[in-house]
């Protein structure tokens, strides 16, 4: 090959990279013009409010029945546990009592 079908092949090259590159550029700006449109059309629209904020009185109503509950179980569950304890406090006193006086309690 030539060093003019060299440069000519170059050139061609470069051309065609040019017009590559123009079309990439043009279809990126289509891409960015209809996306700035979405964006706008979305930032414009009127969010569902009245239903957003009924959605947030659900879940916090859900949640606050949720945490009522698992204090009432936590409640029941520390009475359980204070009247087993009390239970092994008197059995316990009971023994000491025993052992104290050396006269077996029932």
């Amino acid at each position: 090959m030539s060093t003019e079908e060299m440069t000519s092949s170059v050139e061609t090259i470069e051309v065609e990279a040019e017009r590559i590159l123009e079309e990439a550029r043009s279809k990126a700006n289509e891409i960015l013009l209809k996306a700035n449109e979405e964006a706008s059309k979305i930032l414009s629209s009127k969010l569902p409010m009245d239903e957003v904020k009924a959605e947030c009185e659900r879940i916090i109503h859900k949640a606050r029945g949720e945490a009522d509950k698992k204090v009432e179980e936590a409640k029941k569950k520390a009475s359980e546990i204070k009247t087993e304890v009390g239970n092994k406090v008197d059995k316990i006193t009971e023994r000491i009592v025993s052992n104290i006086t050396g006269v077996e309690l029932g």
